[in-house]
């Protein structure tokens, strides 16, 4: 008693002019009026006016999230700019204040401030999201789609399929869904894959000399004639062939393959009984024995179906051919890794035969970013690394594996 009596003395006790218990209890209650104003202002921020305020929001992103199912949907629940972009805890919503002072800066200089200064700059502002998202699992996305709360028998069997091995690891939501809000930068759009892009700058460089065999680093139009104006189909990527003539910026290309000898034989591929795909040629072009030559027929006992051993001599463009393809399979190699590894263990290109890879594919490129001309190189790299081409571990030559 003595102790709080004598506290009690020295909080009404006037240091100079006012007690120091009046001090203490205005300082609360500013501190209380300060603390509410502030959450209330930083809650301000949060509301979709705000965000929407600059013209930089307001005539981009803003007009993309009204074009997904976050915006309008059959339950009626929108998310609004800050359930994505603000964190709920309060300590990381502190800090991604602080980072966000960095846009404001961008608002008032006009970094941004046009669709085309926006454009230019959306790889990176979604690179600084992503990584955030990857840091802390998403977890503004899954303050609303938690895993323990999802009922897997209401989903299609293909979500099922990824979403629980997903839920298993705790995967970050973003490693699947990037541009499930907002367009994706035009370099991902466009499919413009760089490491292609570096393959196809080596591929320029490559003189194309007689005789000698190539691959090739990219999807090639075909032609009838050199001057190329006569479009007969197209070589996929990493398709052997031989130089035989060169003219001006054209190459005679002899392209060789099996086909099936059902229908127009339009579809080349690389080898007896495999269906991985060299060449696609119109009906035309492929029934035109002037262009396509038959040098030998066998029958697939696994199908039935009649093949025949083909040659064509075709035009194309110069400069799209390397010497080898190791590059190219180191390439798609790497991408496969990448793309895959994110939502599961990705199977190794031995684990299925090269006439079932397509279907395996099929069902999991949709869950990456993979453009079509990557997707092509990744297929056909798994298709030659497949349990058909390998042999103790390793891959055996495309010869021994035609002979198979």
């Amino acid at each position: 008693m003595k102790i709080i009596s004598t506290l009690w003395n020295t909080l009404k006790r006037p240091p100079v002019h006012i007690s120091l218990g009046v001090i203490i209890i205005v300082s609360f209650i500013a501190g209380v009026i300060f603390w509410g104003g502030f959450n209330t202002a930083m809650e301000v921020t949060n509301t979709e006016k705000f965000c929407v305020s600059c013209h930089e929001m307001e005539d981009n992103v803003y007009q993309e999230l009204q074009e997904t199912v976050h915006w309008s949907n059959r339950s009626g629940v929108r998310a609004i700019c800050s359930d994505c972009h603000v964190p709920h805890e309060w300590t990381a919503k502190i800090a991604r204040k602080m980072q966000a002072s960095k846009e404001v800066w961008g608002a008032i200089f006009g970094t941004i401030n046009t669709p085309e200064k926006f454009e230019g700059k959306r790889l990176e502002l979604a690179q600084h999201e992503w990584a955030r998202f990857d840091a802390n699992g998403s977890q503004e996305c899954r303050n609303c789609h938690d895993y323990d709360s999802m009922d897997w028998e209401l989903m299609s069997d293909k979500a099922r399929r990824f979403m629980k091995p997903a839920a298993e690891r705790d995967q970050s939501c973003l490693n699947c869904h990037k541009g499930i809000a907002h367009h994706l930068p035009e370099e991902m759009n466009k499919g413009g894959n760089p490491l292609l892009a570096d393959l196809l700058n080596d591929a320029t460089s490559v003189s194309a000399n007689k005789d000698t065999p190539y691959y090739s680093a990219e999807s090639v139009d075909l032609y009838r004639d050199a001057e190329l104006t006569e479009l007969v189909g197209h070589l996929t990527i990493a398709t052997e062939v031989a130089v035989l003539e060169t003219q001006g910026g054209s190459v005679k290309l002899e392209i060789p393959g099996w086909r099936k000898e059902k229908g127009f034989g339009r579809v080349f591929y690389e080898d007896f009984g495999q269906n991985i795909t060299n060449a696609v040629l119109d009906k035309d072009a492929a029934q035109d024995e002037s262009l396509v030559a038959t040098r030998e027929r066998k029958e697939d006992d696994l199908t039935g179906l009649p093949w025949a051993k083909v040659t064509a001599e075709l035009w194309a463009k110069k400069g799209a051919y390397l010497k080898g393809r190791d590059a190219l399979w180191d390439t798609a190699s790497e991408i496969y890794h990448d793309g895959c590894s994110v939502c599961h263990s990705e199977p190794d290109p031995e684990h299925f035969d090269a006439n079932t890879w397509p279907a395996m594919f099929s069902g999991m490129v949709g869950f990456t970013n993979m453009d079509g001309p990557t997707q092509s190189l990744v297929l056909k790299y798994l298709q030659k690394h497949s349990s058909d081409y390998v042999d103790d571990g390793q891959n055996v030559d495309d010869g021994q594996a035609a002979e198979r």
